[in-house]
């Protein structure tokens, strides 16, 4: 994974990960100057699975001031992701058969320089297990700064 663009930190709270899976993403000219000003927004965003394609929905990319207003895209609209067929069959299977989601963890460029979606497939948790999430991570913490002053 190279440079990160944008990170769904909500995704990690708020779903248990259980497989990870790169994509690629069918994106606009206007799209990609957007990404580059790092105007990416992943917080609310799902993946869908429609009639074989893999759809990112509700992702936002804001618009920059210097698009002419012809080239312009949608900012919360639909975009096809880049899979392979077993991996559309796979996500396919987990949603239908076992109830679980398919959630974009992070937006990055890889060594090519193309842009690439980190999506997962997740079961989402109970507030039980978001609490225990959090008093783990508030433990982690200090511990970690209980060990700096030493």
């Amino acid at each position: 994974m190279g440079e990160t663009v944008a990170k769904n930190k909500k995704a990690y709270h708020d779903y248990m990960i259980e497989e990870k899976f790169e994509a690629g993403i069918v994106l606009k000219g206007s799209e990609i100057k957007a990404i580059r000003a790092n105007r990416v927004n992943l917080k609310d965003s799902f993946i869908r699975i429609d009639n074989g394609e893999a759809v990112l929905f509700n992702a936002h990319i804001g618009l920059l001031s210097t698009t002419h207003h012809y080239y312009r895209h949608e900012e919360r609209g639909s975009r096809k992701l880049l899979l392979h067929k077993k991996e559309i069959a796979k996500l396919a299977k987990a949603v239908q058969r076992d109830g679980l989601t398919i959630v974009p963890l992070s937006m990055y460029y890889n060594r090519k320089n193309l842009v690439k979606v980190q999506i997962a497939i997740a079961k989402g948790k109970q507030t039980h297990d978001k609490r225990q999430d959090l008093k783990e991570k508030d433990m982690k913490r200090d511990i970690a700064r209980a060990m700096k002053d030493f």
